[in-house]
């Protein structure tokens, strides 16, 4: 059965973008060194990618070649996307969503972006494993890490790390 895990950056305060959903307050840190955790390192490990239709439109719209390659590619949505930046298949059902990944042995799966779409698996117990990474950034606004939708839940800490002077890093189980 295929892990399905949460890969994520955020804010001090709490933002995985700023007004503009603009990422240069993580992208141009010279001082970000993540080690045995970089991202490169993350996405061998994954087999199946699924994201929503913002963050799909975000990553079409200010990413250069597709990214997600070497990956299946699920993008959640309930309107047509013309012409794929990549190659991807969309499902519209978050429910029926959880069941096909939860029928995968092939690798595990990451929520790519924003906190809407990791929430709705959370709140249906489908989200086993949280990576966030805060970056020692005050943004003051923008896209907040996780919705306000009222589930409450206490996941356990794996470990914390600092990772030098501008990031730490924290790790949860849901199960």
């Amino acid at each position: 059965m295929a892990r399905i895990v949460g890969y994520i950056a955020t804010s001090l305060d709490g933002y995985i973008a700023d007004r503009q959903e603009n990422l240069d307050w993580l992208t141009q840190r010279a001082d970000l060194d993540l080690g045995e955790h970089h991202y490169e390192s993350f996405i061998r490990s994954i087999r199946t990618v699924v994201m929503g239709r913002s963050t799909y439109d975000w990553v079409a719209e200010h990413g250069g070649p597709w990214a997600y390659a070497d990956q299946r590619v699920l993008v959640v949505t309930s309107r047509p996307i013309e012409e794929p930046k990549g190659t991807l298949e969309t499902r519209e059902n978050v429910d029926d969503l959880v069941r096909e990944l939860r029928g995968l042995d092939d690798g595990d799966v990451w929520m790519v972006g924003g906190g809407r779409l990791q929430m709705a698996f959370m709140e249906r117990g489908a989200l086993d494993e949280l990576e966030i990474y805060v970056i020692s950034e005050i943004l003051g606004g923008g896209i907040p890490l996780f919705p306000p939708t009222g589930l409450r839940s206490s996941p356990k800490l794996i470990s914390a790390k600092a990772l030098g002077s501008g990031c730490a890093r924290f790790h949860y189980s849901f199960s």
